[in-house]
C-alpha cells in the first residue's frame, strides 16, 4: 500500500482536477511531490477530517489555525501555488461539488475517509468566530471590532512596531515602517488640508496615532471614536504623555453616535472595511452630515475587484471566522458611487496598492522575528492566523486581487466653491 503523502497527494490531485504544485509530509514521514517546492506538512490524520467535514477554504482554515497543517520552507511561495486552487478559483472555478459528480474523485475521497480515521467532526479551534449573519447592528459591530481588536496592546505592538498604525503604510525606496506610517498619517493630514483651529473626526481612530500626529503637527482639535476599549486606553495613555489632552478626545463610541459636529475634516482610515454593504450608504451621509460646507472627508479603504455577477459575491470564510467577522469588501467604483449619492464631491482617488503589499510583508518579519512571545501574548491559534492572513493579503494586493484606495471628498457648498486648490496633486 503507497504511503500517506502519496494517497494523499492522488486523492488531492483528483479533487481539483490538476497537478498538486507543492511537496507533501505526511503524519507517518512520507514524501511526495517535487523536492525543490515549498512543503505542506499535514501533522496528523485530524487535518484530514477537518476537510473533509468542511470541504473548501473554512476546513483548510481550521486545519491551520489549530497547527494540523503547516508550511516549511517559503511561505509565501506556498501561498501562491496554492491560492489558485483554494482561496482564488474563480467565478468559473471547478468547485468541490462539481468534483465530487467525478467517478474518479469520489472514489478518491473514499480513499481519504480511510485514511482519515473516525468519521468524528472535530470542533473548531477556539479562534473561530460563530457564523453571523453581517446584521451590522452597533452591537454586532462592536463584538466584531472587540474579536479583531481586543487581543492585547503588547501583541500589536510587536507586529506594527513603534507608530501603532493598522493600514496601509506610504513608501519611500529605503524607509522604515516607522517613517512610512509618518508619511501615510502626513499625506492624510496634506489631502484634508489641515490648518490650526481647525476640528478634525477621525473615525476609527485606532491606538490615537492619525490624533495625535495631527493634533501636533498641524494644530487641530481632534476627536477621534473607536469601538475597542482596549484601543481607547491606550490610545488615551499615548495623548497624555504627548500632553495633547486640551487637543485630542478619544471616545468608545459608534459613528452612527457622534452628535458634536460640524467638523472641519473627517478621516476614516481602514474603518469602512467594517461597515458592510447594506450599511455602507448609511455609513456614507452619517459622515457628511457631521461635515460643515466646504469640509473634507479622507476615506482610506481596501476594495476588491468587481465581478460579473455582484450578487454572487460571498464574505472570505477564513477572514469572515477569523479575522474581521462581518468585514465586507466592495469595488472602488462602488465606493465613490456611494459617497456620491450621500451628497459628497469626489475630488480624488489614488491607489497606494503596492504600499500595502510591502505594508503586510514588514508586518510578517515583525511577527515572526517574535514568534516565541507572540504566542505568548495572544495564542498559538490567534498568531498563526495573523500569519496566514497577512502573507496570503500581501500576495492578494501584489497580484491586484485586493487595492486600497484613498478617496478624497468634499461637502461642496451651494456656491460650488469646493476650496481645493486647481491642481490638487499638491500633497504629493
Amino acid at each position: 500500500m503507497a504511503d500517506a503523502a502519496s494517497r494523499l497527494r492522488s486523492v488531492a490531485e483528483q479533487v481539483l482536477g490538476v497537478p498538486l504544485p507543492v511537496r507533501l509530509r505526511a503524519w507517518d514521514g512520507s514524501q511526495a511531490g517535487p523536492p525543490d517546492a515549498p512543503t505542506i506538512v499535514v501533522r496528523n490524520r485530524r487535518a484530514l477530517r477537518r476537510i473533509l467535514f468542511k470541504p473548501g477554504e473554512l476546513g483548510v482554515a481550521r486545519a491551520w489555525v489549530a497547527g494540523d497543517l503547516d508550511i516549511e520552507g517559503d511561505l509565501y511561495g506556498a501561498l501562491a501555488a496554492m491560492s489558485g486552487l483554494i482561496w482564488e478559483r474563480g467565478e468559473d472555478g471547478r468547485t468541490v461539488l462539481q468534483a465530487l459528480r467525478d467517478p474518479t474523485v469520489r472514489a478518491g475521497v473514499g480513499e481519504l475517509l480511510k485514511l482519515a480515521g473516525p468519521p468524528v467532526p472535530p470542533a473548531p479551534p477556539r479562534e473561530e468566530v460563530r457564523r453571523r449573519s453581517h446584521l451590522h447592528t452597533r452591537r454586532s459591530d462592536k463584538q466584531a471590532i472587540s474579536h479583531h481588536y481586543d487581543v492585547g496592546n503588547d501583541f500589536y505592538e510587536l507586529v506594527l512596531g513603534p507608530s501603532m498604525v493598522y493600514s496601509c503604510a506610504y513608501w519611500e525606496d529605503g524607509g522604515s515602517l516607522q517613517t512610512a506610517q509618518r508619511d501615510k498619517l502626513e499625506l492624510v493630514c496634506a489631502k484634508l488640508g489641515l490648518t490650526p483651529g481647525q476640528r478634525l473626526l477621525d473615525v476609527g481612530c485606532g491606538w490615537g496615532s492619525m490624533a495625535i500626529h495631527a493634533a501636533r503637527e498641524h494644530g487641530v482639535s481632534v476627536v477621534g471614536v473607536t469601538l475597542s476599549q482596549e484601543q481607547a486606553t491606550y490610545a488615551r495613555k499615548r495623548v497624555a504623555d504627548e500632553g495633547l489632552t486640551d487637543r485630542v478626545e478619544i471616545r468608545v463610541q459608534d459613528y452612527r453616535d457622534v452628535r458634536d459636529g460640524p467638523y472641519d475634516a473627517i478621516s476614516s482610515i481602514g474603518m469602512a472595511e467594517h461597515v458592510g454593504a447594506d450599511r455602507y450608504l448609511e455609513y456614507a451621509r452619517e459622515l457628511y452630515g457631521l461635515l460643515k460646507p466646504g469640509g473634507r472627508l479622507l476615506n482610506h479603504q481596501i476594495a476588491r475587484r468587481p465581478q460579473h455577477d455582484e450578487s454572487a459575491y460571498n464574505v472570505d470564510e477564513f477572514i469572515d471566522a477569523y479575522v474581521f467577522p462581518d468585514g465586507e469588501l466592495a469595488p472602488i467604483g462602488t465606493t465613490v458611487t456611494q459617497l456620491e449619492r450621500a451628497g459628497f464631491e469626489v475630488r480624488d482617488v489614488e491607489s497606494i496598492r503596492e504600499h500595502y503589499a510591502r505594508t503586510l510583508r514588514q508586518w510578517v518579519v515583525n511577527l515572526e522575528a517574535e514568534w516565541p512571545r507572540a504566542m505568548r501574548l495572544t495564542s498559538p491559534g490567534r498568531a498563526r492566523v495573523w500569519r496566514l492572513y497577512m502573507a496570503a493579503s500581501a500576495l492578494a494586493f501584489e497580484h491586484n486581487r485586493i487595492g486600497v484606495n484613498q478617496v478624497l471628498a468634499v461637502r461642496t457648498p451651494e456656491s460650488g466653491a469646493s476650496g481645493l486648490p486647481l491642481r490638487t496633486r499638491t500633497w504629493n
